[in-house]
């Protein structure tokens, strides 16, 4: 067994306090995570590891015209190249690059299974193929002409870019999320053609806000559509502070089956929200009996999305159901904004939309520099050259005398017609047939078309607003190129602070309310033809028959001058004698039901006393809470009857009648109301309203339905007495 000795003093034992090497060691992890790893830079908005992807792919020459090659050999060149890290996250990133779900513009061409929005995974990198996209080969537009700075690869075998010259705004075209030490980013994907719109108004008005960015840019644009549904207020503020979010909603619309009969169907769904995942959060739902709503949930998906949503009942309404699945299924979304990336100095940030975009700017002003002086130092290289040929058609005869006679030809045409090394040896090196006249034609042309590209090169580095017009005209290009549709729609805000009325999850369902004399009340399904074959118990007979829905609320008038309010869905069956209504409100036993009504939103009542008071009361003010119900008016109530004309028709007890506009009545909440007819005896014994176009009907002594033609006789002001009434009336119904 071989003993080691320990190591020298201050060799590799190194004496500090643990915390001290911890924290330095964990910072310098952290650091390297944030800045390699988990970040985009925001001028080309891309990780280290997307950025090495595309550029291994461009030395492979995998443009959009060659034929495909295997991923895994483009896996192998970047990790043996440039990234030293594992395969598999290679190939999870150039897969992300290539799914047309993921990505608003996808970057790399991608043959072969790589997955889909069912969250079904990629096939094995031996098996799939790919190359790049047009939108790639933008990105990479420029870096052979020194557009931006190398530095070594890990190994220092090779060099790598620090940054690609990005020919559109990438970081928020393509959007990006990361999580690294002590911060995260999540930037979501934008419309390319917008974007560019925005960054051609900074380029005209620098002096452009968040807000006018914002009229360019409404909101995100993600690959997979949908409807945002976040509010402009809030949205400017995300891009103005670059923090926020966006609730994205599954789009949708209702498919008519005819007879009453519908379903839903969903046609997209949130972006990263796996479709798989979702049928079966929706299954759950439906087993689990937490939506009451949803009765059955199919995936009819081909190529396009297509999910649909059966109910349980044709009556909800189909927003009602669609709101109550946003709220307990990935239907809807949140996607948080984290607008934290890497600026030009490597430096982690929060930024806005107009810092982006300017940093984008700044960024293709520096690409669009550089490109143009190493363009311009190759024309001035090809100039001196020509320059030399132009000396030697001007003296071809010495020239060719000098190269057949002199020994050293080289020195003796330097120092003759005073060339440069470079220039003679290019003169050296010119073909017989470059000698012909022709060609000292092409020459001199070549000549002035070079000189004066040299020339617009240099009046364009010292005019910025020449820079600032190559830029706009470069971006429209762009623009071009990748312009398409809008996907997301930009929705107004929708308000969830509240759940939703426990009414909604009522189903709609057509139903008729029997109230009987002794006050029992029960409702029947559909409309009862024939009111003579309801049945009842010995001694009671019918009261009211109305008409209305389950998700109705019924108004019960007293003669208490108080109005009840009763759920229409917690009406007992038809099929018994149902239950008594005094069980539902704290109705005195002193008190009469005067009317059984269906609330009508928006409508009003007319409301009198026996006294021959009233008003006319709105009905959504009717509504109560509580079992005690609301005291409406004071006196003894007579009549509570809905406002649907523009006359009233009172009759007393004494039998007379007057007739008067509606319009002299007033509109009150509760109270005692006003004068509607004079009595010197007795009291009011029934008020109608009626519209003038089709006169009052009043009912006989047997039962029979009478018209009014010649009601006009008894018009007159609110509160007179009066004339005596036709012959038999006693009351309008």
């Amino acid at each position: 067994m071989t003993i080691h000795a320990p190591p020298p003093e201050g060799g590799r034992i190194v004496e500090e306090p643990m915390g001290e090497a911890l924290s330095r060691r964990y910072l310098a992890y952290a650091l390297s995570t944030i800045t390699n790893r988990a970040l985009p830079d925001v001028r080309d908005g891309f990780k280290p590891v997307h950025r090495r992807i595309l550029y291994a792919m461009h030395q492979m020459r995998l443009n959009p015209q060659a034929a495909a090659r295997k991923c895994a050999k483009v896996v192998g060149e970047v990790m043996g190249g440039y990234h030293p890290h594992g395969d598999a996250s290679i190939y999870d990133a150039l897969v992300r690059l290539a799914q047309d779900f993921a990505q608003r513009y996808p970057l790399v061409d991608g043959q072969g299974n790589f997955g889909n929005i069912d969250g079904d995974n990629a096939a094995a990198m031996r098996y799939t193929e790919c190359k790049l996209t047009a939108a790639a080969t933008l990105m990479l537009q420029g870096i052979d002409q020194d557009a931006v700075d190398f530095r070594p690869t890990y190994d220092d075998q090779d060099t790598e870019p620090v940054v690609l010259p990005a020919g559109f705004p990438n970081l928020l075209a393509n959007g990006s999320s990361g999580i690294a030490v002590g911060m995260a980013t999540s930037i979501p994907p934008h419309n390319a053609a917008e974007l560019i719109d925005a960054c051609l108004d900074l380029l005209k008005r620098p002096e452009t806000t968040t807000e006018g960015l914002v009229a360019r840019v409404p909101g995100p644009d993600f690959p997979t559509g949908g409807v945002a549904v976040e509010g402009h207020a809030s949205l400017l503020e995300a891009y103005e502070t670059g923090r926020g979010g966006v609730r994205l909603r599954a789009r949708w619309e209702t498919e008519d089956l005819g007879r009453g009969m519908w379903r839903i169907v969903v046609t997209e769904v949130p972006y990263q929200v796996q479709k798989g995942r979702l049928i079966e959060q929706l299954a759950d739902l439906i087993e689990q009996k937490k939506s009451p709503l949803l009765a059955d949930v199919r995936d009819e998906s081909a190529e396009d999305v297509r999910i649909v949503l059966e109910p349980k009942s044709r009556t909800v309404t189909p927003d009602v159901m669609m709101e109550s699945l946003f709220r307990l299924s990935d239907l809807e979304i949140r996607f948080p904004i984290n607008m934290t990336v890497l600026d030009a100095d490597g430096t982690p940030r929060v930024m806005g939309l107009k810092a982006c975009l300017v940093a984008f700017l700044d960024h293709r002003r520096e690409v669009l520099l550089r490109r143009s002086r190493w363009r311009a130092d190759r024309i001035e290289a090809r100039l001196h050259l020509l320059e030399g040929l132009r000396i030697v058609f001007l003296n071809l005869d010495e020239v060719i005398r000098i190269v057949r006679e002199e020994e050293t030809p080289k020195a003796v045409l330097i120092a003759r017609f005073g060339l440069t090394e470079t220039q003679a040896d290019y003169v050296l090196d010119t073909r017989l047939r470059q000698l012909a006249r022709i060609e000292e034609m092409a020459i001199e042309n070549e000549f002035k078309e070079l000189s004066e590209e040299l020339a617009g090169l240099n009046e364009m580095f010292a005019s910025p607003a020449k820079q600032t017009r190559l830029l706009a005209i470069g971006l429209e290009d762009v623009r071009k190129a990748l312009v398409s549709p809008r996907r997301t729609t930009i929705a107004e805000a929708v308000d969830v602070s509240a759940p939703p009325p426990i009414d909604a999850f009522i189903p709609r369902e057509a139903i008729t309310v029997i109230l009987s004399e002794r006050g029992w009340i029960r409702a029947a399904k559909g409309k009862v033809e024939d009111p003579s074959e309801l049945k009842f118990k010995e001694g009671d007979a019918l009261a009211f028959l109305v008409p209305a829905f389950t998700t109705d609320k019924l108004l019960v008038a007293a003669s208490d001058g108080r109005i009840f309010t009763v759920g229409a869905d917690k009406l007992a069956s038809g099929r018994g004698h149902g239950e008594p209504l005094r069980l539902m409100i704290d109705l005195d036993e002193k008190a009469d039901i005067v009317n059984l009504l269906a609330h009508r939103p928006g409508g009003r009542l007319l409301v009198a006393s026996k006294a021959g008071y009233g008003f006319i009361a709105p009905e959504d003010d009717l509504l109560a809470q509580k079992r005690g119900g609301k005291q409406v008016l004071n006196g003894e109530m007579l009549v509570a009857v809905r406002v649907a004309g523009d006359h009233v028709a009172t009759i007393g007890e004494n039998i007379k009648a007057l007739v008067f506009p509606l319009e002299e009545l007033p509109e009150m909440g509760r109270g005692k109301g006003v004068k509607l007819q004079g009595f010197k005896q007795g009291g009011l014994a029934d008020v109608t309203v009626f519209a003038a176009e089709a006169g009052p009907e009043w009912v006989d002594g047997g039962g029979r339905r009478r018209s009014w033609p010649d009601w006009k006789d008894w018009l007159g002001k609110r509160a007179q007495a009066g004339r005596q009434g036709p012959r038999g009336l006693r009351k309008f119904r």
